[in-house]
């Protein structure tokens, strides 16, 4: 079983920075080798929405949403992925999840990933 854990959410103004940490563990392969990793949003009343995904070769893509503000990186340590969020607005505010599989294609941007966190608040003020 795969176990992920977000973390960094918290509150910030308009236009600040908040940086994301998703902690994988409890599988061999996840935390070994490149998985396939999605951030995911929701707020109150809407519906989940992909944010940024990293594939199992480190290619990335984004959301128009996040386009040109969220980075996703892997850390220095294999299991942790990182989400940057940039210039934030108001309307990014909703609960962060992590999401993970094995192994996805560069260009993913999916939602059927076998894995996910219990998710981290993330609330921006204007």
């Amino acid at each position: 079983q795969v176990r992920l854990v977000e973390s960094g959410g918290g509150s910030v103004q308009a236009g600040g920075s908040l940086r994301l940490s998703c902690a994988a563990s409890g599988d061999a392969y996840i935390t070994r080798y490149n998985y396939c990793l999605g951030w995911f949003r929701q707020a109150p009343g809407k519906e989940r929405e992909g944010v940024a995904w990293i594939a199992s070769d480190d290619s990335r893509v984004y959301a128009d949403s996040g386009s040109g503000r969220f980075i996703t990186a892997r850390g220095n340590a294999e299991n942790i992925t990182y989400l940057q969020m940039n210039y934030m607005k108001p309307d990014d505010t909703a609960m962060y999840f992590c999401a993970a599989r094995p192994f996805c294609r560069p260009g993913y941007r999916g939602i059927d990933l076998s894995y996910w966190g219990q998710g981290t608040q993330v609330t921006v003020s204007s």
